[in-house]
């Protein structure tokens, strides 16, 4: 499942980045494989939205978060 899919406030682990112009970028800013991400907030049109990513808020916009694979866990994780 694409990082794009996920509705907001639902959990999900970091299983892969596609290769693409904004890989290295996204690796240097945390998204690496096994990290938890949630969505947070969506901007009014849907672009960009922001993640929370382990302890920090990280926004993105679509085209980068569709490069990014994710695994959806359990809703009882889901606050």
């Amino acid at each position: 499942m694409k990082l794009t899919k996920l509705q907001i406030g639902q959990i999900a682990r970091i299983s892969s980045i596609d290769d693409s112009p904004f890989k290295e970028k996204l690796l240097e800013m945390g998204c690496l494989p096994g990290v938890l991400v949630k969505p947070i907030l969506k901007a009014p049109f849907g672009d960009p939205i922001a993640y929370e990513l382990e302890e920090y808020t990280l926004s993105m916009r679509n085209k980068e978060s569709d490069t990014i694979t994710v695994k959806l866990l359990d809703p009882l994780f889901n606050i």
